[in-house]
Formats: structure tokens, C-alpha cells, sequence
């Protein structure tokens, strides 16, 4: 093809018949293939997503070339997109299948300094913070286009192996879309792409106190009505014994009384800070059933995907979990989650 022609059109459907031959032949290699899938017109539908693409649409450099990947990253054209520490790569199919790669600096120390000051207290789990359950006040610091934690034009760097001059070309706008489509899914990437701990943003103090003592921005319920609500059945939290005082005796005991009294008092005392500390652990813990994840899981408005990305375990485990009778076995740090996620409803 001579300097200045148009290469021939390739249909959408030829696109991606050619796309999908190539990720099989990527997937029989290795290599774990994520694409895009975008249902429907809309490209994001939860708050990280939604204020990724609004943050991007910001910017008078990328409001003009950003159009041009809506229609790409709608039809499918984004066969693979991985997001690293600080780093986006992707496979656009095109003409030909291009290869995109975009760097993101680090969020800076200070600024993420300074977005844990002003969120301080204010998220009290992770459900809540990677959900978007999020106060006004808190939105508007995390999406804060200069002071958030969204990336400005300078941080990013664009590339992609197309024919085309323009740094901006219509690959690299889709991949961008793409990002907002797959924090969707999983928003904790953003905190991965900017390279901080989105869980030094959660207060765990703050949740426990308010889950136990119903202080702060959420009422806890009565322990009745969160069993009825997610057929859990909650351990019975024994309050500590109160202390009697004894009346002063009016003979006085012999010495080998008196020692036997002593001791008895220090094993009474041992009983009780042993008791006091199972009920202290009571209170963190419930008896979880598979019909109780399930019902917890739908109450926060979770796919078995997202559910299990917060456990740590597959969603084919939480599946497992869900479709079982009777009382589940689960490890200490499972059991631990869900049991906040239980005290935060």
C-alpha cells in the first residue's frame, strides 16, 4: 500500500472472528486472556467506573480523541486488558490486532497522605469503600481531579503499535474505557494501578466500635432482627459479671482459712476474665450457613465474582458455599470477614 491510502475495511464481525482465533492461540500458549465485555450501551455502572470515565472525559487532551474508542470498546474490539502496578496492557483488534500499553505514575506520598487524612474515620469497611458507599464527602475527595486518586495527563503514558500519529489513537481510547468497564468489577485495581494499600483508607477500629456499640455514622440492629433478616444464628453475648461486694465477716478466720479463701478468690477471678474474653469473642462471630452467604452476598449487591475477590477464595468456593446445608466450615480470616460484612448491615 502506497503513502497516503486507506487500508481496506475490515467489518466488525471479521474483526472479531480474526480476534477470537488469536486469543485461542494465546489462551493455548498460557497466557490468561481478559477481555472487555460491555452489555448493553453503558460502558460503567458502579461509582469507581462511572467516576473513572468522568475523570478521563475531564480533560480538554482527551475529551477530543476519547469518542473515538466508545464504539470500540462497545463492539468487543478489546480483546485483552491486565491491570498491573502502575501499568494497563492491552490487545485491541483493529485493522490488525495492536498492542497497548499505558503507564500511570504512582500516586504521589503526599497526596496519598493527604487523601487518608481527609477520609480518616470515614470509611468503615471495605465493602463500603470498594462498593462506593461512600459519603458526599468522601467522593468528592477520592475523585478530585487534582488532589484524588485518579491520574492526571501527566501521569499517563500512552502507546500503541498502530499506524497511527496521533498518541491518542482510537485503540488506546478504548483501552482507557476499558479500565472504567473493568473497575466495574474490581475497583481495588485503581489502588493497584496507583500503587497505594487501598485498605490503609478503612478505619478498623472505627468499624469495630461502631459495629459493637452502635456509635459513629450506622446503627447496629438488635441481634433478633439481623438473624431474621440473614437466617444467621448469632452467638449469645454473655455480659461480664458484675462484682458483689462481701460483707465484712464478723469472726475472724484461721490463718489456714484465710489462705484457702485467697485462692479461691484468684480462681474466681481467672473464671471471669475467662469468661469475659469468650464473650468479647462472641461478639465478633455468628454461625454462617450457605443460604446466609447467599443471602449477605445479594444483600450488598454482589456477583459471586466480587464476593469472592473480597474473601480472598474463588467464586466457584463461594458457589460451593451457597448450594451447601447446615453449618460451613471456614478458616478463621473467611469467617472474620463475613462477620464484619454481617455487623456493617
Amino acid at each position: 500500500m502506497s503513502y497516503g491510502e486507506w487500508q481496506p475495511y475490515v467489518s466488525v464481525a471479521q474483526r472479531r472472528a480474526r480476534a477470537a482465533r488469536e486469543m485461542k492461540k494465546l489462551r493455548s500458549r498460557g497466557m490468561d486472556v481478559e477481555p472487555i465485555e460491555i452489555q448493553g450501551r453503558k460502558i460503567a455502572h458502579t461509582f469507581w467506573g462511572n467516576a473513572w470515565c468522568k475523570h478521563l472525559e475531564q480533560f480538554s487532551d482527551f475529551a477530543n480523541r476519547l469518542p473515538r474508542g466508545r464504539t470500540y470498546v462497545r463492539n468487543g474490539s478489546v480483546c485483552h486488558l491486565a491491570i498491573k502496578q502502575g501499568k494497563v496492557e492491552a490487545i485491541v483488534s483493529g485493522s490488525e490486532l495492536y498492542k497497548v500499553t499505558i503507564d500511570i505514575a504512582p500516586l504521589s506520598s503526599a497526596r496519598w497522605k493527604n487523601v487518608r487524612k481527609q477520609c480518616a474515620g470515614q470509611i468503615g469497611s471495605m465493602l463500603e469503600l470498594l462498593q462506593g458507599h461512600l459519603s458526599s464527602q468522601v467522593m468528592g475527595v477520592v475523585t478530585n481531579p487534582a488532589r484524588g486518586l485518579f491520574p492526571q495527563p501527566g501521569d499517563i503514558k500512552l502507546h500503541c503499535d498502530c499506524p497511527d500519529w496521533a498518541d491518542m489513537c482510537k485503540h488506546v481510547a478504548a483501552v482507557l474505557y476499558g479500565v472504567g468497564a473493568r473497575l466495574d468489577k474490581k475497583p481495588e485495581l485503581l489502588f493497584m494501578l496507583r500503587k497505594v494499600d487501598h485498605e490503609a483508607l478503612i478505619s478498623a477500629e472505627l468499624d469495630m466500635q461502631t459495629a459493637t456499640t452502635g456509635q459513629g455514622k450506622r446503627r447496629r440492629l438488635a441481634n433478633q432482627d439481623l438473624s431474621n433478616m440473614f437466617g444467621i444464628e448469632i452467638e449469645g453475648i454473655t455480659p461480664p459479671a458484675k462484682k458483689r461486694k462481701t460483707p465484712p465477716r464478723k469472726t475472724a478466720r484461721r490463718a489456714n482459712n484465710g489462705k484457702s479463701t485467697s485462692k479461691n478468690t484468684t480462681s474466681g477471678s481467672r473464671k471471669s476474665r475467662a469468661g469475659n474474653a469468650t464473650a468479647t469473642s462472641r461478639k465478633r462471630t455468628f454461625t454462617p450457613t450457605g443460604a446466609a452467604v447467599a443471602r449477605l452476598r445479594k444483600q450488598f449487591g454482589m456477583t459471586r465474582s466480587q464476593f469472592a475477590d473480597l474473601l480472598g477464595v474463588s467464586p466457584q468456593t463461594v458457589a460451593n458455599w451457597e448450594s451447601k446445608r447446615g453449618k460451613l466450615k471456614l478458616q478463621d480470616r473467611t469467617l472474620e470477614t463475613l462477620t464484619r460484612a454481617w455487623l456493617q448491615r
